[in-house]
């Protein structure tokens, strides 16, 4: 006990007799306590205010960040598309129809089979029996085979199904059963869409051969393959990026193959 500094212990010494440094550090009762802990609060909900900004500020950035890389590899898929088409044409002088038919004019497959040997999908398509359609048993293995290069990386879903398509039609450059030459295009082959990338509500199957008609091109859903449009291919091959604010009457022309439309104006 003799240890003790409790003032009141026998021997110790009591407050009067203290040195006064040390008297009026006693007489100090301030909880820095009470100070210290509102402080840090603030600092945790600063913290957490900040966070939540720094997490609004950067989803958007990482989202619209994933969809420009999406959008460049669509952009890539539809080039290789655009350039198995070419050298289809370069091999047959055409290109191939949009559909092959039967002896009775049923519909057996698609312009995108036609081309797999050009992209490099020889083995795949010597896998196909052409004279059955495409869904049929004898082709079943291939229709559940996917072809990434069909495959837009924004679309969700089957990746057997494809929104790459032709536009059908008697004054574009597939228009139907019958194969195209490009010197039918004499509009230019750059001022003639080869191919459009369409709405994934309109998504065929890659085998199926189905497309879109002009009349669906031209209404131009509000789902759209990327933020504000989609691609198309034109036919020199180049790939341009068309946006839901294009003129009606300008993406018309733009399908027509030989329409002698005045761009000039527009």
């Amino acid at each position: 006990m003799s240890g003790s500094s409790d003032p009141l212990v026998p021997g110790n010494p009591s407050p009067e007799t203290m040195p006064g440094e040390a008297h009026l550090a006693g007489q100090s009762q301030f909880n820095w306590g009470c100070l210290i802990a509102p402080l840090l609060g603030l600092a945790l909900v600063g913290v957490l205010v900040c966070g939540g900004l720094v997490v609004g500020i950067t989803l958007p950035a990482m989202s619209a960040a994933r969809e420009a890389a999406q959008r460049m590899n669509c952009s890539n898929n539809m080039k290789q598309i655009g350039l198995a088409l070419h050298n289809y044409h370069a091999a047959y002088n055409q290109l191939p129809p949009a559909y092959t038919v039967d002896e009775e004019g049923n519909k057996l497959h698609s312009w995108r089979v036609a081309i797999l040997p050009f992209m490099e999908q020889q083995a795949l398509y010597q896998q196909i029996d052409l004279s059955k359609p495409w869904d049929a048993p004898e082709n079943a293995v291939v229709a559940s085979t996917v072809v990434s290069a069909y495959v837009c990386p924004s679309k969700v879903g089957d990746p057997l199904m494809t929104t790459y398509v032709a536009v059908v039609d008697s004054s574009g450059m597939f228009e139907g059963a019958i194969p195209t030459k490009f010197a039918q295009a004499t509009d230019g082959l750059a001022s003639t869409i080869l191919l459009v990338e369409t709405e994934h509500e309109n998504e065929v199957h890659w085998m199926s051969p189905e497309d879109i008609d002009l009349p669906t091109l031209l209404e131009r859903s509000e789902y759209d393959s990327h933020q504000g449009g989609g691609h198309v291919v034109m036919g020199d091959g180049a790939v341009q990026f068309i946006t839901n604010s294009i003129e009606v009457g300008l993406l018309e022309s733009l399908v027509t193959k030989d329409g002698g439309e005045d761009y000039s104006s527009r």
